[in-house]
């Protein structure tokens, strides 16, 4: 395969071109394979520092054969060109770090905790600005916009799963010139496909949905611009922020499978909410698919699903601590989008006012949706 910047070119996507018109799950499963003759139906983990002089591969630090499937498949899915990182993190510092000096950057104030800090950590020292903008807020957001660089948002917000009105702040972004970056790693490409609302950049932490198994850390940035993507790339090989070869190889792998699990877990998702309403230990609960819930109309408008993830909350953090506790089948971990359930008190990772301290995260996963409430009630009951 043809490479630029260490990024394979536009003009080599086969399977983005094969795949076009193809639903988002079915691209899943074809992306990224190998086509030739006698090749082997899946991309093999390609263990190597050093390659034998060529066009298409030379140092292990640079570009792998391995890395290149899975890149490939996250662009036929979200209609960009891919670069894997080390980690979701990683992937942000890439794309902070190609900023020019100087740079505006508004991001959502509901904005991944960790990036909300990176950029913090950038302004500092007058590398960029930083404002932050409620997302919620449509017309304060889009009056902001003249004087930005780049906006950062999320397609689904963790752990309040607010929705922004994407639909009309990425069209309006671009009319001004602003670069924009989703994070879609709640909304996964089966549910969401930035790139098609106007963002130039989609961010995923594949080691949640994509990877979805628990076992690896990954990151990926898709880029509307192959030329942004090539220089990503050459970033990422100078700053050494690599993904493992192993890791990209069990991320193909799970990617195969990322429909199933995500839309099982959202069916699941949706169920438990409409539970959780109705019981009377639980004040309040959060999840886009509830008609009543605030991100429900914006949700509705631009997902194709309302996700796997549902927040609820209890009166207070010793309740919450102990439901967290006495759940026997869901695990008490702080992470999501793996295959088995998971729960966790968010506000016990950091003091945000937007999370109130009674606030459970629920990441569902693909066990019977009878067996996860029967331990959910019966840890509500002994709280």
């Amino acid at each position: 395969m043809r490479k630029v910047g260490g990024v394979a070119s536009p003009d080599v996507y086969r399977d983005r071109q094969a795949a076009a018109g193809l639903h988002p799950s079915t691209q899943a499963v074809v992306a990224g394979r190998p086509d030739a003759a006698g090749a082997p139906l899946n991309q093999p983990p390609v263990f190597a520092t050093a390659f034998g002089a060529g066009e298409t591969w030379d140092y292990g630090r640079r570009s792998n054969p391995t890395w290149s499937a899975l890149e490939e498949a996250l662009s036929a899915l979200d209609g960009g060109s891919a670069v894997a990182f080390a980690s979701g993190m990683a992937a942000a510092t890439a794309l902070v770090d190609d900023l020019p000096h100087g740079s505006r950057v508004l991001v959502a104030a509901d904005a991944y905790v960790e990036v909300r800090w990176l950029l913090g950590a950038r302004a500092t020292p007058g590398r960029i600005s930083v404002a932050e903008v409620d997302p919620l807020d449509t017309e304060a957001v889009l009056a902001a916009l003249p004087d930005a660089d780049l906006l950062w948002m999320d397609a689904i917000a963790n752990p309040m799963l607010d929705v922004a009105a994407l639909d009309v702040i990425l069209p309006a972004a671009r009319r001004h010139g602003v670069l924009t970056t989703v994070d879609a790693t709640l909304a996964t490409p089966i549910f969401l496909r930035p790139l098609e609302l106007g963002a130039d950049f989609v961010l995923h932490s594949a080691t949640k949905y994509i990877g979805g198994h628990s076992d690896l850390v990954l990151g990926a940035l898709v880029a509307r611009d192959p030329r942004a993507a090539a220089r990503l790339a050459a970033g990422r090989s100078a700053s050494g922020a690599v993904p493992g070869t192993m890791e990209t190889w069990l991320a193909l792998r799970g990617l195969r499978t990322l429909a199933l699990r995500v839309e099982r877990g959202a069916q699941t998702a949706a169920g438990l909410a409409r539970r959780l309403q109705a019981h009377p230990r639980v004040s309040s609960v959060r999840y886009p698919g509830l008609s009543g819930d605030r991100a429900h109309e914006a949700a509705s408008r631009q997902l194709d699903g309302y996700g796997a993830v549902v927040s609820f909350e209890l009166d207070g953090a010793e309740g919450a601590a102990r439901v967290c506790e006495r759940v026997a089948l869901i695990t008490h971990a702080g992470s999501l989008g793996g295959v088995e359930t998971l729960i966790e008190r968010q506000a016990r990772w950091h003091e945000d006012p937007r999370v109130p301290p009674g606030l459970l995260r629920l990441s569902v996963g693909c066990e019977d949706p009878e067996d996860l409430w029967r331990d959910l009630e019966a840890a509500l009951a002994l709280a």
